[in-house]
């Protein structure tokens, strides 16, 4: 196997084509040859099956997909399908084509690993140009996911079968990939890179709302909600600005990092901290004026600290994800 801490393209121009563009365009895929070898897995598939954390999922490229080698590696993912069972689920959508592709259940059964071989018993030959099917894949929370996914025949000029693509769909639907494109992609590739719970030198800042008890009782509950909500717009904006890393958001109080790492320095990241602060004090002013308030309404109480040795990293549920540490 080539080595898999780097994926090329695959030897072959078809194939390579087909990977290349999955890959550039960040989409989930899986890219084999007529023999069933898996010869691409894309970026965006290798991080997803290892939860987040910065590593890339290994697979046995060049070995058969549903082979012994290919399930012993689905086994080390933290999610996607990461069991026989759920390996089992991807043979049962596209084993209409291997069986005709191999030549039979004898021969396919030849070559999956022997846990997947009561799903051979179960397959028909197929021969559609593309098929879809639900497969399954280990979720944040340990749930099963289901997973919509599209498999694509791909053949050269002459019509000889060259591979396949699958392509997974996110469970996310367009709408809600459309709703967390919002989202600022600097600040969420930050986010990213301290997943891994450990110990970073950073910078925080912690401001909250003074006087927010007087403030509530003036207010009607919908219009001290919509002061709110446009305070941790602000901060959360000046913090993403200053390259820091949003943290808690609890009543009216804010929490950023701003570590070294992402900074580049220590030295970086005590500046944008500073400069975060300094950019939220000059943003309070609109808020109280699209509040409909006197600036001296809107005012916060600011800290900054340096910690050395924080234990930083990303806490994620099946209902959010959050980067905190302990204080």
């Amino acid at each position: 196997m080539p080595d898999r801490a780097d994926y090329p393209l695959p030897d072959d121009p078809l194939l390579a084509a087909v990977a290349a563009a999955m890959d550039e365009t960040g989409q989930w895929a899986w890219v084999v040859d007529d023999e069933w070898r898996l010869t691409f897995v894309t970026e965006a598939v290798r991080y997803t099956y290892a939860g987040g954390t910065g590593a890339m999922a290994d697979f046995a490229i060049g070995r058969h997909v549903f082979g012994p080698e290919s399930l012993e590696l689905a086994r080390t993912w933290r999610f996607g399908p990461n069991s026989a069972e759920l390996m089992a689920r991807i043979l049962r959508g596209l084993g209409g084509w291997l069986l005709t592709d191999m030549g039979g259940a004898e021969a396919l059964r030849s070559v999956v690993d022997p846990e997947l071989w009561p799903v051979v018993d179960e397959l028909s030959p197929r021969d559609e140009e593309a098929i879809t099917f639900v497969a399954g894949g280990m979720g944040i929370a340990r749930q099963i996911n289901p997973i919509p996914c599209a498999a694509l025949r791909l053949r050269r000029r002459d019509g000889r079968l060259a591979g396949m693509v699958m392509i997974p769909r996110t469970q996310a639907t367009m709408a809600q990939s459309a709703f967390a494109s919002m989202f600022d992609l600097g600040h969420l590739g930050r986010v990213q890179q301290v997943a891994v719970p450990d110990r970073r030198p950073a910078a925080l800042l912690f401001a909250d709302l003074e006087g927010s008890s007087m403030l509530a009782r003036r207010l009607s509950t919908a219009s001290y909600f919509a002061v709110g909500r446009r305070l941790v717009r602000a901060a959360d904006q000046c913090v993403i600005e200053a390259g820091g890393i949003v943290g808690r958001h609890v009543g009216d109080g804010i929490v950023a990092f701003f570590p070294a790492e992402t900074a580049g320095s220590e030295s970086a990241a005590a500046r944008a901290c500073i400069a975060a602060a300094r950019s939220l004090r000059s943003a309070l002013s609109e808020v109280a004026v699209r509040s409909d308030l006197e600036p001296s309404s809107v005012s916060l109480r600011f800290g900054l600290h340096w910690g050395a040795t924080l234990y930083i990293g990303a806490v994620s549920s099946a209902g959010r994800s959050e980067v905190t540490a302990p204080m």
